[in-house]
């Protein structure tokens, strides 16, 4: 439903003359994450915070979003982080997905991460957007949210007056919309530790390169020291992120082969919910998600053999 009102939203607008900038706003550059909190508890619902700014912009900019006040975050260096600690990885929310590709510790412990963002549009797109903006726009066909799912992360969400922490996949709740409440920023994703003899994979589908995914999938799989496999997890995209809970059972205590991951892959996406649009129709993406997960799982399973203990 949220989706068929953004798309008569956004075909309402492109039927009458096209804005190019937006409705006016109050503008404000904190240089603390306590500024910007109480910013945003002074202001409620009416602001909004940005951060790379690629996706809140063009929506201010055809005025399907108008606030009425914008909290600008990029001054905030408490927020530009990445680092190992205690066996996790902790991002704050204005690391910029570039640097979240080139990082040496993110390559070596947590690969999924690494090339799952490359995926995200272009370099230059990489260079500007943060970690956190992808994760708070929650677009559906967004990298970043399937991998940290696949993960098993946590966000932490602060307010002026408290802090809570939430798993990622509790996170994204439908079309656009997240766990965010008004007042609320995402400020840090905490990844546990890798587990030893594990491997990972990405798969991914756009017509062009850069554009955004028709259709993407994301794996981990850890082995024992017989090669079986222990631990599963397979998530694929869709209005949310979605975990494929039964397939990632049926593989548990299994020795992996092609014929495992296929049925594993039919469980995945019997029911896959999936919306059609101009680009695809729902069973072609349901379609490509099962192609994509098998192939997901398959080199997670290699990289699991190959992985060192």
């Amino acid at each position: 439903m949220a989706s068929l009102l953004a798309a008569r939203a956004i075909a309402s607008y492109l039927a009458a003359p096209i804005p190019v900038k937006p409705a006016p706003f109050e503008y404000y550059a904190p240089t603390t994450l306590d500024e910007a909190l109480e910013l945003m508890a002074r202001f409620g619902d009416q602001a909004r915070p940005i951060a790379g700014g690629q996706s809140l912009v063009p929506l201010m900019n055809f005025r399907l979003l108008r606030p009425a006040q914008l909290i600008d975050l990029n001054g905030i260096r408490e927020l530009n982080f990445i680092t190992a600690e205690n066996d996790q990885l902790r991002i704050g929310a204005m690391a910029r997905q570039r640097a979240l590709e080139k990082s040496s510790v993110v390559a070596d412990r947590w690969p999924l991460l690494k090339e799952a963002s490359a995926f995200i549009g272009h370099i230059q797109i990489r260079n500007r957007g943060t970690v956190g903006g992808s994760l708070a726009h929650a677009f559906p066909s967004a990298e970043l949210p399937v991998a940290l799912v696949t993960l098993g992360a946590s966000f932490v969400l602060r307010s002026r007056d408290k802090r809570r922490t939430i798993p990622a996949g509790d996170f994204f709740q439908s079309y656009m919309t997240t766990a965010l409440e008004p007042g609320e920023l995402l400020t840090e994703i905490i990844v546990p530790s890798s587990t030893p003899a594990s491997g990972a994979s990405y798969q991914e589908v756009s017509r062009r390169h850069g554009d955004f995914a028709l259709a993407g999938a994301a794996a981990l799989i850890a082995v024992d020291a017989r090669g079986t496999i222990e631990r599963a997890r397979l998530t694929l995209t869709g209005t949310t992120p979605i975990r494929a809970e039964e397939a990632e059972q049926s593989l548990v205590g299994q020795q992996p082969r092609e014929e495992l991951f296929l049925n594993a892959t039919q469980l995945a996406t019997k029911d896959l919910e999936q919306e059609s649009d101009i680009h695809a129709t729902a069973d072609y993406r349901r379609s490509v998600c099962a192609v994509l997960a098998q192939r997901a799982l398959a080199q997670a399973a290699q990289r699991a053999k190959e992985s060192p203990r």
